[in-house]
């Protein structure tokens, strides 16, 4: 017993030591410690002002600016939407402009687009490459949009490594299906038609509720019969 009592007074006495040295050290130290909190308070300062007084009124204009090429963009009108109709800019004068900010990477996402939708699939593929976003749903759009301007393109080698990206990207039942509906299209034609079930069955057990889930038996039915 008196053992315990000894063991439990060393281990008191271990505390008082490291208390004792965190007190001398902070005595030792008060200068450099007040130091480096105030520096981490303005840095803090400055961030939150920066964020404030720059960026938000920043993206503020960018939104703006991007308001007319969005209602060309909606209209079809791929060529005002992306370079501007002389009063306002269009989506690559934003996207460079405003590099760094949201608004400036949405401006690269709506240039991939309308590329895509001109038929310039290069220039489509380098735009969406430059987007990114917080955004699962967009950000898997943007992946996937890539392996479509790689399928105009005839690599389907690209564009089924980027379908595969945009569904591991986010399982979200609006995009994922849709492209593991384009990898399995893709297996199929290169008749690799046990890949092509094995997602055609993924569809019918994860997203039947989708529209690609809709009908889905129909090609499973194709993929078994081959």
């Amino acid at each position: 017993m008196a053992k315990k009592g000894n063991k439990t007074d060393d281990q008191f006495a271990q505390i008082e030591e490291t208390l004792s040295k965190t007190e001398q050290y902070i005595e030792n130290n008060q200068e450099n410690l007040v130091k480096i909190v105030g520096a981490i308070v303005v840095v803090i300062a400055l961030f939150i002002g920066y964020q404030k007084f720059y960026i938000a009124p920043m993206e503020k204009e960018a939104q703006a600016e991007m308001f007319m090429a969005e209602i060309y963009f909606q209209k079809d009108s791929f060529n005002l939407a992306l370079n501007g109709d002389g009063q306002y800019l269009g989506f690559i004068d934003i996207a460079d402009e405003y590099s760094g900010i949201k608004a400036g990477a949405l401006a690269n996402y709506y240039a991939g687009l309308s590329y895509l939708n001109t038929g310039d699939f290069e220039n489509a593929i380098e735009y969406l490459d430059d987007f990114s976003s917080d955004d699962i749903v967009l950000s898997s759009l943007a992946l996937g949009c890539i392996g479509d301007a790689y399928m105009e393109l005839g690599d389907t080698d690209n564009a089924l490594a980027y379908y595969e990206d945009a569904v591991s990207n986010s399982e979200n039942e609006l995009t994922a299906p849709r492209y593991m509906l384009k990898q399995a299209m893709i297996h199929e034609k290169n008749g690799d038609y046990d890949d092509a079930l094995a997602l055609y069955k993924g569809i019918e057990a994860d997203y039947k509720s989708s529209r690609e889930g809709n009908g889905i038996e129909k090609y499973i039915a194709r993929a078994e019969n081959r």
